[in-house]
């Protein structure tokens, strides 16, 4: 049944533009609502992140991006290319639905968890994040929320980009891209490569004695094509692809209880995500588009001894849309998907299946209020079907120019094939392929208030209830359903340009998120995350960028899990970064990570970096 819908839906359909490539200005969103939307328009939270603030701020990997969105909490184990998750208003880190260039691209064979770790920034163009229950828009996986990267778009005038870095960590850096037009057909190409060579993330309490300090080493490269042709007026081709391969150096641990390794283990993953779409302006009004997205990951480890462990998951999906303007300017949206997804636990390969119908509806400015009103049915194989919802509205009061917005939403999310039937029996874990599917509902209410020309301020209040939360059972040996999980809390922001050229930002969290059955709280949800953000532009030629990261205390475990509950202490990290413009075509850039040499481990037995200095050179030829 799969492989006959995605043939009907590729059949009449050829490729149009990455859902999220629409919009490339900073004041239209299109992870809330599908489309471009102006941000006050927006009744759902999203932060926006572009290409600019990365270039910045000197962020060389995703996770230094995704630190300063509120909302989230970053939990990477050690320093760079270290496995990387997010929890997004207390949900589970395998809640949060991941996007590049409109592909679904969380991994099926690490349980729908997507690593963050792994993703350059040198070809983004942007970074939404959109907060809350999702699944009335995006399906399973978007319980907590979704993470929508857009890569740098094909076309426009012919340009190159250079950059070469190095630093601490033997750190050893280079980025090229390419990007313009060549008659009908307009590209875009980038290729990273990342190296960090000696970094010490096992905390010397933890090591036994008379076994020596090992370090971490890591190395990635990735490449991104994105291509767009215009075959007819009407009809434009689109196809993007990103791969990336890469090897991490790591400390893993052996014996009960457990103890970091007296040899390092080893870590080769690569990842493929890509998408073929059409795009076909049927009237003036209404528009077809349909495509399809291929995932495909593959992780090798091999431990001390030689032994090696694979994991290895796919997923192949076609999907067809319509959008219809109507004369008030209003949009209706419609679609189908379908979906396989696949994981291998040697030599044993499960799969499933999932077909979903969607409908979205929005109003245009002009209406007193901008509404969005989504829902969606998906039918899953192994769970049958499930209905979500999502309601989003937002509405500025003239003449203070307050903005108010509040959105409620559904989410369903299945449980993975990993949950299921991927079992560790020399650890002694076990899959539990009796679990239900969790379940959630939540909602927000939040303002935005303008102060005169150069201030903002604002804040939301979330709740969110999850049924059948997934999570490791009170043994540790296997995953159990909790009857409620709730999560609910405030994100609240001030912005301010201070001055001339310096700009700074204020955001703080507070998010209490809990097991209902037993009021304890969940494991790695901080009640507490604050950031800070300034710009300043001192000329024309020098801008220094500087941001303040402050966690809470939160209960975690220990790196096995031996010790199931304990309290992390909180911790403050800084970073302060420059770059001078020495001509049109040529920059140069340095920065200095952890400012102050704070040590601490997030999660717990990691340790995180201390004080590192890099710098570096930019070229730009337009």
């Amino acid at each position: 049944m799969f492989r006959s819908s995605v043939s009907l839906i590729a059949l009449g359909l050829i490729a149009s533009p990455a859902i999220a490539a629409e919009a490339e200005v900073d004041t239209v969103v299109v992870t809330a609502s599908r489309r471009p939307t102006a941000a006050e328009e927006v009744g759902s939270s999203v932060s926006v992140f572009t290409a600019d603030d990365i270039a910045r701020r000197q962020q060389r990997a995703l996770p230094d991006v995704l630190q300063l969105s509120p909302g989230l909490n970053v939990v990477q184990t050690g320093g760079a290319g270290g496995r990387t998750s997010v929890f997004i208003r207390g949900a589970n880190a395998n809640h949060t639905k991941v996007l590049i260039d409109g592909i679904d691209a969380n991994d099926p064979s690490q349980g729908g968890v997507f690593d963050f770790g792994a993703i350059l920034t040198d070809d983004i163009a942007r970074v939404e994040v959109l907060r809350g229950p999702q699944s009335g828009l995006y399906g399973s996986d978007a319980i907590g929320g979704v993470v929508n990267i857009v890569t740098a778009p094909p076309g426009g005038p012919n340009r190159l980009r250079g950059r070469l870095e190095a630093g601490s960590f033997e750190t050893f850096d280079q980025a090229i891209g390419a990007a313009g037009e060549a008659g009908p057909l307009g590209y875009a190409l980038n290729l990273t490569h990342a190296r960090t060579g000696e970094s010490s993330t096992t905390p010397l309490a933890l090591i036994p004695d008379g076994r020596p300090v090992l370090t971490d080493a890591y190395e990635n490269a990735t490449a991104t094509v994105r291509l767009r042709a215009q075959a007819s007026d009407r009809l434009e081709l689109n196809g993007t692809a990103r791969y990336a391969d890469s090897k991490l150096f790591f400390v893993s641990d052996e014996g009960f209880p457990s103890a970091p390794a007296a040899e390092r283990s080893r870590q080769d993953a690569r990842g493929l995500v890509a998408r073929g779409e059409a795009r076909l302006a049927v009237t003036d009004r209404l528009s077809a588009r349909a495509g399809v997205n291929v995932t495909d990951y593959r992780t090798k480890i091999t431990s001390p001894g030689g032994f090696a462990s694979y994991n290895e998951g796919d997923a192949l999906k076609g999907d067809l849309r319509l959008d219809y303007t109507l004369p008030a300017g209003h949009t209706l949206v419609a679609g189908l998907e379908a979906e396989r997804e696949r994981l291998t636990d040697q030599p044993v390969r499960y799969d499933n299946e999932t077909l979903a119908v969607f409908a979205e509806a929005q109003t245009r400015p002009g209406a007193p209020v901008s509404l969005t009103a989504s829902a969606r049915l998906d039918d899953n194989e192994r769970f049958g079907g499930k209905a979500t919802f999502r309601l989003a509205a937002a509405h500025t009061l003239q003449p203070t120019g307050t903005i108010l917005r509040a959105s409620y939403g559904t989410g369903f999310k299945a449980p993975t094939l990993t949950q299921l039937f991927v079992s560790f029996p020399d650890f002694g874990f076990f899959a539990n392929p009796d679990l239900e599917p969790e379940e959630s509902r939540g909602f927000d209410l939040g303002f935005e208030q303008p102060l005169g020309e150069r201030a903002r301020v604002g804040a939301t209040y979330f709740r969110q209830t999850i049924r059948n939360l997934i999570t490791t059972n009170a043994t540790f040996d296997s995953y159990a359903n909790i009857g409620r999980a709730r999560a609910s809390g405030v994100e609240a922001f001030a912005a301010a340009e201070l001055a001339p050229g310096l700009t700074a930002r204020i955001d703080y969290t507070y998010v209490d998120a809990e097991d209902r059955d037993t009021g304890l709280t969940l494991l790695r949800r901080p009640k507490h995350r604050a950031t800070a953000a300034a710009d300043w532009a001192v000329t024309d030629a020098l801008t220094v960028s500087a941001t303040v990261i402050h966690v809470g205390s939160w209960i975690d475990g220990d790196r096995s899990f031996t010790v199931p509950r304990l309290k992390a202490p909180d911790y403050t990290v800084a970073h302060l970064a420059a770059q001078y413009r020495l001509s049109e075509r040529l920059t140069v850039f340095g920065r200095i990570e952890n400012l102050t040499d704070e040590r601490y481990e997030n999660p717990v037995g990691f340790e995180r970096p201390g004080r590192g200095a890099f710098a570096g050179v930019r070229v730009n030829f337009d």
